[in-house]
């Protein structure tokens, strides 16, 4: 696997992604998104035959989420780690940021040693990934007046717009369970909403995944009730990279259809588009009274769509009624998390093994993002990490 994914990496175009940043999928090449897949399953090769993939002996990332995270917290501190870094979370609550202190300072305090922040920041539309880009473009000044002695590298870990390290874990994890990147193409893969009895669930998973998937040959359904829309301009990217790479798009207006024949499926909740704007209006101007009116409203909405589930019935309509069932996790599952979700007990216990498989390529993904953007010859720097053969832990 070493020596192949060494090879792989070889052949790619990755100068770029050195010293750079990972904010969305749909901005890197083909080469590049490439080049991350082959480096996480090196490091994992690497870890797995107990070598250790250490590129630092010193050094912090700092992690800043906004929002509430198990999978990717832990995922970002276990690439971290993997690597060499010690992890700090920067608690903005805790912190000067509280008093007013500008991003522009607060990227340079936090950043003296540090060579990675990852971002959590997904609440609001319009916010979050322009947030990241100030923090990354306060660091890129920080290090060219020479206040930092390295430039930190921003890896996105959910923003309003794509939730990077999800996505491209989703996909290695398809990668594998289909027998090579090639695979992908002609595949029917269902981006599905599905019922939740919460609101407010971030556009970024669906939106991530028809912007990346439509770009390997996959013929893509997006299927949602009418009101559930996504960012208009995403769904247009998705449309045009699958008729640019010889797949499709197309949406569709039940789980049935979508399912129907599906080499894939992917059924998660996520809050309108619509409401998702007025949330971030509301919040402008202070009026929780209207934030929490406008909850109500959604859940009274979602509960019209009770069977928008994914069942054992609804599974059996996939090629050959053994499509592969993805979901980001955590997902509601009816009569164990809640009475009714988005997920029948039986699909999800059925497909719990695989569930697990596909959340554990994120630490790899993410640390394959930051290994790309500290090393100027990646394929070399594995080289050096497999002959080392420095221990992970004596045995």
């Amino acid at each position: 696997m070493l020596s192949k994914c060494m090879d792989t990496i070889k052949g790619l175009k990755l100068r770029k992604m050195y010293e750079g940043d990972f904010f969305l999928t749909w901005e890197k090449t083909m080469d590049e998104l490439q080049g991350v897949f082959a480096v996480a399953d090196a490091l994992r090769a690497l870890r797995e035959h107990n070598i250790s993939p250490r590129i630092f002996d010193s050094g912090l990332g700092v992690s800043l989420f906004r929002d509430n995270s198990t999978r990717t917290r832990f995922s970002f501190a276990s690439a971290c780690n993997l690597l060499g870094l010690a992890v700090q979370d920067l608690d903005e609550g805790k912190s000067q940021l509280a008093h007013g202190e500008t991003v522009r300072e607060t990227a340079n305090m936090v950043s003296f040693m540090a060579d990675v922040i990852g971002i959590r920041d997904d609440m609001f539309i319009g916010r979050g990934n322009a947030y990241m880009r100030q923090v990354a473009e306060a660091v890129r000044q920080g290090h060219a007046d020479g206040i930092l002695a390295q430039k930190p590298t921003l890896v996105n870990l959910q923003c309003d717009i794509d939730h990077p390290t999800q996505t491209m874990a989703d996909t290695l994890h398809l990668i594998h369970e289909l027998g090579g990147i090639e695979q992908l193409r002609g595949k029917k893969i269902a981006m599905t909403w599905a019922y939740s009895p919460s609101y407010g669930k971030p556009l970024s998973v669906p939106q991530g995944i028809i912007g990346l998937l439509s770009r390997f040959g996959a013929d893509i359904v997006l299927a949602h009730p009418q009101g559930y829309e996504i960012m208009p301009e995403i769904e247009a990217l998705a449309a045009r990279q699958a008729a640019e790479n010889g797949g499709s798009f197309r949406r569709a207006d039940s789980m049935e259809e979508a399912f129907d024949g599906a080499d894939v499926v992917y059924p998660k909740s996520w809050a309108p588009f619509a409401a998702m704007e007025r949330r971030t209006q509301l919040f402008d101007q202070g009026d929780q009274a209207g934030i929490d009116r406008l909850e109500q409203e959604m859940l009274a909405q979602n509960s019209r769509h009770k069977d928008w589930q994914c069942t054992e019935e609804k599974m059996r309509l996939t090629k050959e009624g053994k499509g592969l069932y993805l979901h980001c996790l955590p997902a509601d599952i009816s009569g164990v998390s809640c009475e009714s979700g988005e997920v029948s007990r039986e699909v999800f216990d059925r497909n719990r093994i695989s569930l697990y498989k596909q959340a554990s390529y994120k630490p790899y993904i993410i640390a394959a993002m930051i290994f790309l953007a500290k090393i100027q010859d990646p394929s070399a720097a594995l080289l050096a990490l497999a002959a080392g053969q420095m221990p992970r832990q004596m045995k």
